[in-house]
């Protein structure tokens, strides 16, 4: 099928992160899949949630937002609290996001990412872990440059992208568009090992056959190794070598 943008059925979106996009946090990355932009910033505190305290590990949670006008009508502000969806969001990037790092290394401290949709088109969630990870890395950085922690955590990266069938055409990294049309769309979490961490499924109209979804998960799993791909270059700018080598395949 012809794409709307002229994409091939197994092509990306043009994916660009911007390091230290929000330059007070202690870590930030602008994070762009085609027209969708998120930033994400991680803010870091000491203390964990009471249920944690005395365990001897940190954890990292993650809230989710979009702007008024990042669509084409204007959105509502939750000004009473997080929507059912909004909710769900934020629960898929915080558990995304927990399985790439050792949070006994980091101590007694709570990682927040906040994931703030600027312009949507499709694949926010997916954008937000995907940014969500560079601005965590960047952020156990901050923590082993102020002294806060004597080494490294280990980081496993992630990322995150979208697949989806219309009409049988299997196509990556689906824009709102082809979003709304799909037959069949389906959000994936894999880590640099090639190990899923999430996936969201759901057949809109004609149930799925295993063949199809195991294509759908190999071509989300192609289009992951490009994102980490990106994320690694964008931060290899900024990261020391030791950093590096703690954010790569353990």
């Amino acid at each position: 099928m012809v794409r709307r943008d002229g994409r091939a059925p197994d092509q990306l979106r043009p994916i660009t992160i911007e390091i230290g996009a929000a330059p007070y946090a202690e870590g930030s990355a602008l994070i762009a899949c085609g027209n969708t932009r998120v930033l994400c910033t991680a803010t870091i505190e000491d203390g964990v949630p009471a249920w944690m305290r005395g365990q001897q590990g940190g954890w990292v949670t993650a809230e989710y937002a979009m702007l008024p006008r990042a669509t084409l009508q204007r959105s509502r502000r939750e000004r009473n609290g997080p929507s059912g969806r909004t909710q769900e969001i934020q629960r898929l990037i915080g558990r995304s996001l927990r399985a790439a790092i050792d949070l006994h290394a980091i101590g007694e401290r709570t990682i927040t990412i906040d994931c703030d949709v600027l312009q949507a088109d499709g694949g926010t969630r997916t954008a937000s872990i995907s940014g969500g990870y560079v601005a965590l890395a960047l952020a156990v950085d901050h923590l082993v440059r102020s002294g806060a922690v004597e080494t490294y955590p280990t980081l496993t990266p992630l990322a995150a992208v979208s697949v989806g069938m219309i009409r049988d055409a299997l196509l990556l990294d689906l824009c709102y568009e082809e979003d709304s049309q799909a037959d069949l769309d389906c959000n994936v979490v894999m880590n640099i090992n090639g190990a899923f961490i999430e996936v969201q499924a759901t057949a809109e109209r004609t149930p799925v056959a295993r063949a199809q979804l195991d294509a759908l998960l190999d071509l989300a799993a192609r289009g992951i190794q490009q994102i980490l791909a990106t994320q690694a270059a964008a931060l290899a700018t900024v990261l020391p070598n030791n950093a590096m080598s703690s954010a790569a395949s353990p």
